[in-house]
């Protein structure tokens, strides 16, 4: 969309061009990444190690934002946040001996992350 401005008004209208497409920008890396936060909760309720099925069950994301930021945290829930270190990472045993690691976070961060940098790629 082209517009004449005489030359005295062309900061102006540089900087309002600008404006807008900085809250374009915001406005889409917002709805990736709160749609990963999303995918994320999902695919490790599908991927968590399960007993009881509580720990994979317990996995929420909380949202907070601002007008130019976004913080999605993924936690485990219902007191199930203990475990998550014990089980990416293994643990010692009681009586000795090691507990494997089951890695189901990481993988999924990795994914997640990978998939974040190029949905905003494609929007902008």
């Amino acid at each position: 969309m082209a517009r004449k401005t005489a030359l005295s008004g062309f900061s102006a209208a540089i900087s309002s061009a600008l404006n807008e497409y900085s809250g374009y920008v915001t406005t889409e890396t917002k709805k990736v990444v709160k749609k990963a936060g999303k995918e994320a909760v999902q695919k490790l309720k599908q991927n968590s190690p399960r007993d009881s099925g509580d720990y994979a069950k317990s996995w929420k994301a909380s949202t907070s934002e601002t007008s130019h930021t976004i913080h999605v945290t993924v936690y485990a829930g219902n007191h199930q946040h203990s475990l998550t270190h014990l089980l990416e990472n293994g643990h010692a045993k009681r009586g000795g001996g090691r507990v494997a690691a089951i890695k189901h976070i990481e993988p999924i961060n990795a994914e997640v992350a990978k998939k974040v940098a190029e949905e905003i790629k494609r929007q902008l």
